[in-house]
């Protein structure tokens, strides 16, 4: 398999978080809540500026590639790729003006159906300009291998 990518650390994305990205994001996915649009709302709830949704710091992994540099290690061929799960765990809040910096690391590698399915789970820390680990994404992509069916071996 792949085992030797397992532990294998990225190099990491340093992205700031702007005001019109949080009301786009937080407009995109549906949120309702009004401090992530309205800064006087937010500054009146407490926050030092508009509240990032809590999903926002993946679209902000993806604009730098993230699982598609995990894929190209892999060899995978991006049309037999998928996402297949999520997780974040939230210690801190993020915020509009925060400098976000990300480092993904492979945490596992195993395959599914007889080699038919390989998974592939990342693991990226999340740190703020202030050095405060705010949370972790969970990432699982799923590539669908080639299979060599018996009938092709002799020919």
């Amino acid at each position: 398999m792949r085992d030797h990518l397992i532990g294998k650390r990225y190099q990491p994305f340093v992205a700031e978080v702007d005001k019109w990205r949080v009301r786009f994001f937080a407009r995109t996915i549906g949120e309702t809540n009004p401090a992530c649009f309205d800064e006087a709302v937010a500054l009146k709830a407490g926050y030092r500026s508009l509240l990032a949704p809590l999903t926002l710091p993946f679209s902000l992994a993806m604009d730098f590639d993230q699982s598609l540099l995990v894929l190209e290690d892999l060899g995978a061929d991006l049309k037999r790729a998928v996402h297949g799960e999520q997780e974040f765990v939230r210690f801190a809040e993020v915020f509009a003006g925060d400098i976000i910096t990300g480092e993904q690391q492979i945490s596992d590698i195993f395959e599914k159906k007889g080699g038919a399915l390989l998974f592939v789970v990342t693991s990226t820390r999340l740190e703020n300009q202030f050095g405060e680990h705010i949370g972790d994404m969970h990432t699982t992509i799923i590539v669908r291998q080639q299979q060599i069916s018996s009938d092709s071996k002799g020919a």
